[in-house]
């Protein structure tokens, strides 16, 4: 008996099978059409010699497209055991290739669930989407890119440009450490049950040295500042972490929307320089 090129079954089936009523609590919005999830494993790139951790796999479709795409291994972090085990039969047919790990994605460190070169490529929960971005942002240099699906109000800040109502704290940490792609649009209509928002792929290209000297901790301080109360001028905004924006010369009259990533930079060195001398 001849061996059907694809054994597994649609994934609305594997859905009614495995009771995956998607839970809010968990952002859940599963993406079933393999054609867009084989667009995004396109846009990640060569994933031959990768290690692609992807996270929130829900029923598969994504994880399939990756492995389609000839990803090394796929990592997939999973915290709804329905979901597990409706991966089950995809890891037995890939056996080697595809390991599930049973975790929350905010309570693990991406590089030690697997080997370099790594890539993430997911379809992110939207309830944890930023905070493991900014996670992942701390250690950008352990990736070789990240594709990413978010809402598209996040994806529009990760490519947001100074000037622009979307620019903020999440566009320049993003843009000082990589060089962000943005993909396409994702109707809300894509997804069971669809999100009442549109969504977005991008992916994130990390820089081999960030885009000027700086801190994490002084970029995240002085962001933090002058976003935080973003309609006042610098002087105004920054003067609660003790720093007057004329020392790294940036007039400061100016607000945090119209500063260059570069200019977040010089305020960030006056910073650690501040807090150094302090210390000392």
């Amino acid at each position: 008996m001849s061996i059907p090129e694809n054994p597994l079954p649609p994934l609305r089936e594997v859905i009614n099978r495995y009771g995956l009523a998607a839970k809010r609590s968990l952002g859940q919005h599963f993406l079933l059409d393999l054609n867009l999830t084989a667009r995004i494993a396109r846009a990640a790139g060569d994933l031959t010699q990768s290690s692609v951790i992807e996270i929130g796999p829900g029923p598969g479709g994504l994880t399939r497209s990756l492995l389609a795409a000839s990803a090394r291994t796929v990592v997939a972090v999973e915290k709804d055991p329905r979901c597990i085990d409706a991966l089950a039969p995809l890891v037995a047919l890939h056996t080697g290739r595809l390991v599930v790990v049973a975790a929350d994605a905010l309570s693990i460190d991406a590089t030690e669930i697997a080997p370099p070169p790594r890539r993430i490529v997911a379809n992110l929960p939207y309830n944890i989407a930023v905070p493991l971005l900014v996670g992942w942002l701390r250690q950008i240099t352990a990736f070789e890119s990240l594709t990413l699906m978010f809402q598209k109000e996040v994806a529009d800040r990760l490519v947001a440009a100074p000037g622009s109502a979307a620019y903020g704290r999440l566009s320049v940490i993003t843009q000082w450490l990589t060089q962000p792609r943005f993909e396409f649009n994702v109707d809300a209509r894509a997804f069971t049950p669809p999100p009442k928002v549109t969504s977005a792929v991008v992916t994130l290209q990390p820089r081999p040295q960030p885009l000027v000297p700086a801190a994490f901790t002084a970029m995240e301080q002085v962001t933090a500042a002058a976003f935080g109360q973003r309609r006042k001028m610098l002087r105004g905004s920054l003067r609660t972490i003790g720093l007057d924006p004329a020392a790294a010369g940036i007039d400061p009259t100016r607000r945090a929307e119209e500063l260059s990533v570069a200019e977040f930079g010089a305020l960030a060195r006056l910073l650690a320089s501040s807090s150094a001398d302090v210390a000392g």
